[in-house]
């Protein structure tokens, strides 16, 4: 009789399981008694501590960005406008010009003198912002609000304190795989699924067209740690960094291949055939926490210019923008494997032009000469001066 080793999560498809959700606990153990449950990435204990910490440093910020909304409602229920002409309300004049609203002051003129820097030749448009019928609740309403955004960034301070402790007693070499070139590399068709173009994406490859190797007489001049090799992404961050280390850790040994961790990211869309049909899937829910910090790296590294920005300019103009996003955080994630599977491994840019400079000029030339006499003409080379 042949068995199939089946997941956790797929245990509810199973034939013969039973329907009540309380032996839950008892099929399930029977299955890893019998060896049918493949194991679940279970990061070390340091790295589930520092992913407690990132996790709840993320969870303040949101609550944070919520009060800071409260308070915006508040303030232009008391039609004061000056979310229209600061950027944003966590700034030394906004906070400024609230302040003064609490302590009494409600002359628009005197709110707008208290500008600093390049808000002061906005001058008038402040004056007509703040020019409103701030009274005393609004004023006590204001107070418990910036109470509460004041002792959420004192929290949020003190995670970030304990993170970058945490971060720093992490080995730098824990990633280390001692034999890259164990498996294969990865033929074409092995991109993410939604770009035409995934074949030819240089970040699915295993030797890392994106990480370089360092000269090993170089790396004591510049030694950087791994959440510093990583800063040098595009559209990552030290913040953003930290969060990808605290969900995937360092040992990368537990993802053979940068598509094993594509896979278990949930960057990866599924293919569903039924019968002679074949459709795209959507790619399933994954860790929360690491598709959010991706996904914010993914939006930052699109405006840049960059192979990342450029990859998802090309992408969005056939795909959507959504499907673009999805393809620069399965880029930047293969690339995170590279550089954490090589600690002396840093990123290098292949440039806006990549794509472009990588066709061969001979075959462009013979494609051009051959779409030119399709129309009827015929075109003598000569090179330039």
């Amino acid at each position: 009789m042949s068995v199939q080793l089946v997941n956790a999560r797929d245990v509810k498809n199973v034939p013969g399981r039973p329907k009540t959700d309380k032996l839950d606990a008892v099929w399930l153990a029977k299955l890893t008694e019998k060896g049918l449950l493949r194991p679940s990435f279970v990061p070390p204990a340091e790295i589930r501590r520092l992913r407690d910490y990132t996790r709840l440093r993320v969870d303040l910020t949101r609550e944070r960005a919520r009060y800071w909304q409260r308070l915006e409602k508040l303030l232009e229920d008391a039609l004061i406008k000056v979310s229209s002409v600061a950027s944003t309300l966590d700034t030394l004049s906004t906070r400024d010009m609230i302040e003064a609203l609490i302590a009494g002051e409600r002359d628009p003129r005197r709110l707008a003198e208290l500008a600093r820097g390049r808000m002061k030749a906005k001058h008038s448009e402040l004056i007509a912002a703040l020019d409103g019928r701030f009274d005393a609740h609004h004023g006590e309403l204001a107070r418990m609000l910036l109470g509460q955004i004041d002792a959420l960034t004192i929290q949020i301070g003190v995670l970030s304190a304990r993170i970058e402790e945490l971060i720093n007693a992490l080995p730098d070499d824990a990633g280390a795989i001692d034999h890259p070139d164990s498996n294969p590399a990865p033929g074409p068709g092995t991109g993410t699924g939604i770009d035409a173009d995934a074949d030819a994406d240089p970040t699915i490859t295993r030797g890392g067209a994106h990480a370089i190797q360092v000269n090993p007489a170089t790396v004591a001049e510049c030694v950087l740690s791994t959440v510093e090799r990583l800063d040098e992404i595009p559209g990552i961050g030290a913040r953003n960094a930290q969060a990808i280390l605290a969900e995937i850790g360092l040992d990368m040994s537990r993802f053979p291949t940068p598509e094993h961790l594509v896979s278990w990211a949930k960057l990866c869309p599924r293919t569903i055939q039924s019968g002679p049909v074949t459709r795209a899937g959507k790619t399933g829910k994954g860790n929360p926490y690491l598709k959010g910090a991706l996904g914010e790296a993914a939006a930052a590294a699109a405006k840049t210019d960059t192979f990342l920005g450029e990859r998802y300019r090309r992408v969005v103009k056939r795909r959507g923008k959504l499907k673009a996003l999805v393809a620069v955080a399965r880029s930047i994630l293969v690339i995170i494997w590279q550089l954490l599977a090589n600690p002396t491994a840093r990123f290098h840019d292949l440039g806006p032009d990549y794509h472009t400079n990588r066709v061969a000029i001979e075959r462009r030339l013979r494609n051009h000469l051959a779409q030119l006499a399709a129309m009827g003409y015929r075109v003598i080379l000569e090179p330039a001066a």
